[in-house]
């Protein structure tokens, strides 16, 4: 056989090998998800039977005491979890833009490089880390600010009186800032690494018809880059959503109602499951916070959905 014929015939037995490798990878990765939710639905059933009260509008004391007679429900857990990664997220998304088209657009390059490994090692500090500096270092920082909110803006519900004292620290507020610093770095990368592959025929030719280096950013840069931003706030967000250990550091747990405002307490899905890992000796009480991981796994697949769903309109709407 001609040697132009053994390398078609080896070409395509390549491609055929790694075809198979990756539709095994895919349905490797589908089933692993299915089977996750499997067993967090298989396990939460019994639990469920045996639940007095409705598991979505609940929000009274989480009474798992008496197994026969449980009374939990999600309403508040779901309320401070997508409060605080929320608040967090708005505060990350500029930031993190900034720093983005800073890094790409106006610093020499080798200040952009160590600011970039810099910002890079925010993601490297262990959570236990943020969640002791943000309760005793970051909080008496901010309490002459919370105060200032409360006591001046008040009369708005986001900063009226919460669950936990304003001084105290232990509050979404402080939360919210602290989470915000965890998800930065993760925002900052995606959309830095996006704005970098903006074509450079088009930013000289913007330069070239008199348009300064911000022109160039709004113009150029940033349409180019704006689902690459989106989709890294989108990864922020879904890193918000199940930071643990920080937050159950911070955040002052209650029994009363979440009244949506920066300075009550409360737990997150995250930190309510870990905060009560010592119940999983029995059953039912670990189907009971089982059932609100389910929650919390359906609630990230909705976020990826809503953050697909606004990449193919911008795409769409780019066209």
């Amino acid at each position: 056989m001609p040697i132009r014929s053994w390398k078609a015939v080896e070409s395509r037995f390549g491609d055929r090998v790694f075809r198979k490798f990756a539709e095994t990878s895919a349905v490797l990765v589908a089933t692993v998800v299915i089977a996750i939710g499997g067993f967090l639905l298989m396990r939460a059933v019994p639990a469920f039977k045996r639940n007095q009260e409705d598991f979505f509008t609940y929000r009274g004391n989480w009474g798992t005491t008496n197994t026969s007679a449980m009374h939990f429900g999600i309403l508040d857990l779901l309320q401070v979890t997508v409060f605080i990664s929320v608040f967090a997220l708005i505060l990350a998304m500029p930031v993190a833009l900034g720093v983005a088209i800073f890094l790409t657009q106006y610093a020499p390059r080798r200040l952009a490089g160590a600011l970039a490994y810099t910002v890079d090692l925010l993601a490297a500090v262990p959570s236990i880390i943020y969640g002791v500096w943000g309760l005793y270092v970051l909080a008496p920082q901010l309490r002459p600010v919370a105060t200032w909110l409360n006591q001046s803006l008040g009369w708005f519900f986001l900063f009226a009186d919460g669950t936990a004292s304003p001084a105290g620290g232990g509050t979404i507020f402080t939360g919210g800032i602290v989470l915000a610093v965890m998800i930065l770095p993760l925002i900052t990368a995606v959309t830095r690494e996006v704005f970098v592959q903006t074509p450079n025929e088009q930013i000289e030719a913007a330069l070239a018809l008199g348009a300064t280096r911000w022109e160039v950013v709004t113009t150029t840069v940033l349409p180019f880059g704006r689902s690459g931003y989106i989709s890294g706030a989108m990864l922020g967000l879904g890193r918000a959503l199940g930071e643990t250990v920080a937050l159950l550091i911070i955040l002052r747990g209650t029994q009363k109602a979440f009244g949506w405002s920066l300075f009550d307490g409360g737990s997150t899905f995250a930190t309510k499951i870990a905060a009560t890992a010592w119940e999983f000796n029995d059953r039912y009480k670990a189907g009971a916070y089982i059932a609100a991981g389910l929650v919390l796994f359906v609630l990230t697949f909705i976020v990826d959905a809503l953050a697909r769903g606004a990449l193919a309109g911008i795409r769409k709407g780019a066209r």
